[in-house]
């Protein structure tokens, strides 16, 4: 019973997705061809209100919910890891037409092919975790 709010914010996430049409293939293959700004300003107003609650959960030192204070631990610098990440990270994306959240979303709305597109991200992220200890980061 517990976790049924975490349902519903999903469902709320799920359908501010669809009617923003963030999920809409049309509008990422648009924004990977510079020729939109729409996904710019989604994904910009969402960068801009992170860093925001970020800035305000450090500043106010809330607790979670637990009482324990909350702990941002700040991630290794490096331009090449980032690059190439963000590189594979995006071909992905125009490759299967959406980025991980908006993946189940799409399934929700009766895109049924997304379930070889979480199959493949589901296989990628296990293959990374055998190798993560070989990969330079």
């Amino acid at each position: 019973m517990k976790f049924l709010k975490f349902l519903f914010v999903g469902i709320f996430f799920g359908i501010v997705l669809v009617k923003s049409e963030a999920v809409s293939w049309y509008r990422i293959f648009e924004m990977f061809k510079f020729q939109s700004f729409h996904m710019y300003g989604i994904i910009g107003t969402a960068v801009f209100l992170g860093v925001l609650f970020v800035a305000a959960l450090k500043r106010f030192k809330v607790k979670s919910i637990e009482g324990e204070e909350l702990k941002f631990i700040p991630k290794d610098k490096s331009i090449s890891r980032y690059l190439l990440g963000g590189t594979i990270f995006g071909l992905g994306w125009a490759l299967a037409g959406a980025c991980p959240g908006p993946m189940y979303v799409l399934v929700g709305t009766g895109v049924f092919s997304m379930f070889i597109v979480i199959a493949a991200a589901l296989l990628g992220t296990f293959v990374y975790g055998l190798l993560r200890n070989k990969l330079p980061h």
